[in-house]
C-alpha cells in the first residue's frame, strides 16, 4: 500500500510499505533523533531496526520526492501496539507524524483493530494526545533499558 500526500510544505510525501534495504536508513533515524538526547540517549544508543524486524512487522515510510527518507512507524498487530514512530528532525513541523498516524489508523482499521497502544516517549505525549490518543495509564521504568517512566496511551480506531 503506497499514500501520496503533499505535506504544509508542499513538498511531495509518499508513504510506502518500508522494505529490507531500509533497514540502514530507519536505524540512523532512530540513533540521530534529538528527542533522544541528554538522559535518554541511552535507551537508542544501540537501537538497531533490522531487516527481519521489517520483513516481520508493518513497517512504513514517508519518504520525499528524492526519496528522502522523512520518518516511519511500525504497527505489531497481536497485541496492537504502535512500536515505533519516529520523524526526521528537519522534517518535523511539516505534517508528517499526523500523516504517519493517519496512514496508521487506516491500516490499523483494514487489520479489524478497535485500538492501538502507544507506550510514548514522555515529550511525545503531547503529540499523540493532539492526534486522539487517550491517556490509559504508565509504564514503568525497567532498567537498565529504559530509566524513566512512560505514559501509556490508547489511539481509538474508528
Amino acid at each position: 500500500m503506497t499514500s501520496r500526500i503533499t505535506s504544509k510544505g508542499g513538498e511531495g510525501v509518499r508513504i510506502r510499505r518500508a522494505i529490507a534495504r531500509d533497514a540502514k536508513r530507519l536505524t540512523r533515524l532512530v540513533r540521530s533523533s534529538r528527542a533522544y538526547e541528554g538522559p535518554y540517549a541511552a535507551m537508542v544508543a544501540g537501537y538497531r531496526v533490522g531487516p527481519d524486524y521489517i520483513e516481520t512487522h508493518e513497517v512504513y515510510a514517508a519518504v520525499g520526492a528524492d526519496d528522502r527518507l522523512l520518518g516511519f512507524y511500525a504497527l505489531l498487530l497481536a497485541p496492537p501496539e504502535l512500536d515505533l514512530m519516529f520523524v526526521a528532525d528537519d522534517a518535523q513541523g511539516l505534517g508528517i507524524g499526523r500523516l504517519l498516524i493517519a496512514h496508521m489508523t487506516g491500516r490499523a482499521r483494514a487489520a479489524g483493530l478497535d485500538r492501538v497502544r502507544v507506550v510514548s516517549h514522555p515529550p511525545a505525549e503531547g503529540f499523540y494526545r493532539s492526534v486522539g490518543a487517550l491517556r490509559v495509564g504508565t509504564a514503568r521504568a525497567n532498567p537498565p533499558a529504559v530509566l524513566w517512566d512512560r505514559p501509556e496511551l490508547e489511539i481509538p480506531i474508528p
